[in-house]
């Protein structure tokens, strides 16, 4: 299968060049967050484009590059930039570097994203929010295809996607750095552009907090094969109709700024207690 070419090409390239570097934990940094890799201690960096059959991304505010190094005692693989659906990529596609992570040995990961709040009930712009279920709207699935029987059986559970024991671990770092940190579910859509305000009252009736367009296939693709993931998102703005200004990809990341040391903070801390 051609996707499992892919897969082997890929971990076999960074495993010759991890040398003995033994990665424990998996890190996907979305818009703005490319940041916390700059904390990683004597970082192996690569370029997307280096890894055989890795996926590309040209979004603003995604790097490109994978990182390896040590954050907090923990040896960390991190992707600094994530890929889209929107762009052009296959759910399956995306799923490859988890994949990749899985066969050089990670279990956990920690995944970072930024959403567009859709319940002003439950969060505001400006909030960091734990991801503890999501909606698929997509309409398909990165799991769609032959199954990949050494990952993961044919129909996985994904009653606890997002694993209990790190949404607890996530409230209590949160707790001890006074950290209002949110909870919700987030809806998956394809992009690239926003919602309309119709589209946001359905989410809402769904019982959707948050929207974005990533998080899903990752997860989705990590449960599958047995990993444990922990999903923290910032609101970067109110969908359409729940505020008066008209959404740009630069006010993303203008309210990055505004919460990156407290969003920084929580992820180093889970990484520190994993």
């Amino acid at each position: 299968m051609e996707l499992i070419n892919k897969i082997n090409r890929a971990t076999d390239y960074l495993r010759a060049r991890l040398g003995d570097r033994t990665p424990t934990v998996g890190l996907i940094l979305g818009s703005g967050l490319g940041i916390i890799a700059d904390s990683i201690e004597n970082p192996l960096v690569i370029p997307y484009q280096e890894i055989p059959d890795f996926p590309q991304t040209h979004v603003k505010g995604h790097a490109g590059e994978l990182v390896v190094g040590t954050l907090h005692g923990k040896t960390v693989m991190v992707l600094k930039g994530r890929f889209h659906y929107y762009e052009g990529h296959q759910l399956d596609t995306i799923g490859i570097p988890i994949r990749v992570f899985k066969c050089l040995g990670i279990n956990k990961l920690v995944i970072t994203t930024a959403t567009g709040g859709v319940n002003p009930k439950k969060v505001k712009m400006g909030d960091l929010m734990l991801i503890t279920d999501h909606i698929n709207w997509v309409g398909s699935n990165p799991l769609v295809g032959p199954n990949l029987d050494n990952f993961g059986p044919r129909f996985p559970d994904m009653s606890n996607a997002y694993t209990p024991r790190l949404q607890e671990l996530a409230r209590k770092i949160a707790r001890d750095l006074e950290i209002d940190l949110k909870e919700g579910t987030y809806l998956f859509t394809t992009g690239p552009s926003y919602e309309t305000p119709a589209e946001v009252r359905m989410m809402q009736i769904l019982g959707t907090d948050v929207a974005g367009m990533s998080t899903v296939p990752e997860t989705l693709t990590a449960a599958h094969a047995g990993m444990e993931v922990v999903a923290i998102t910032f609101v970067a703005n109110m969908g359409s109709g729940l505020s008066e200004e008209k959404l740009t990809h630069d006010d993303v990341m203008a309210t990055m700024e505004l919460v990156k040391d407290d969003f920084i903070g929580l992820v180093e801390g889970l990484v520190r207690e994993l």
